[in-house]
């Protein structure tokens, strides 16, 4: 008997050891909105732009990054991708803004350009973001956003 109340009280710690734990993952995700977009010079065939995020913590906890990946659509359909080794920390209950250079080749940009030839010709177009923040030991941060954004002067009128 003695032996089965060990058994009980370990495996009852440890149920409750893991619970414990879960709640360190039991966190929202950050909210991200497209701040803004600028061109910055490429190679070759290839654009590139750096994508401005403004992120917010809604938690209790900061989060750490060490490294950042971001895919961006417009109008539905894949443009670009892009990542950052930048690190640091994004405060509980804080934001920060954060500067990712995109890259599209320009036959991409071409194929989509007529797709969005209307849409960028009004300068604004709708948007979607997929990323990640890259966590230390416990995990990834992802986050999704969608909205409409204003072109810079020299993404408008085509490619």
């Amino acid at each position: 008997m003695d032996h089965a109340m060990r058994l009980f009280f370990a495996g009852l710690f440890l149920v409750l050891g893991l619970a414990g734990c879960a709640s360190l993952f039991d966190r929202d995700a950050p909210r991200v909105s497209v701040a803004g977009i600028e061109p910055i010079a490429g190679q070759g065939l290839e654009l590139r732009f750096v994508v401005k995020l403004r992120v917010q913590n809604p938690n209790e906890t900061p989060i750490n990054y060490d490294g950042i990946a971001l895919d961006l659509e417009l109008d539905g359909k894949p443009f670009a991708s892009g990542v950052s080794d930048a690190r640091g920390t994004l405060p509980r209950f804080g934001e920060t803004v954060l500067n990712i250079p995109l890259t599209v080749s320009a036959f991409a940009a071409a194929r989509q350009a007529f797709g969005l030839s209307g849409v960028m010709q009004r300068g604004s177009v709708p948007y979607s973001v997929r990323g990640k923040l890259a966590g230390d030991m416990f995990g990834s941060v992802r986050f999704t956003s969608s909205g409409t954004i204003k072109l810079p002067a020299s993404l408008q009128g085509g490619y």
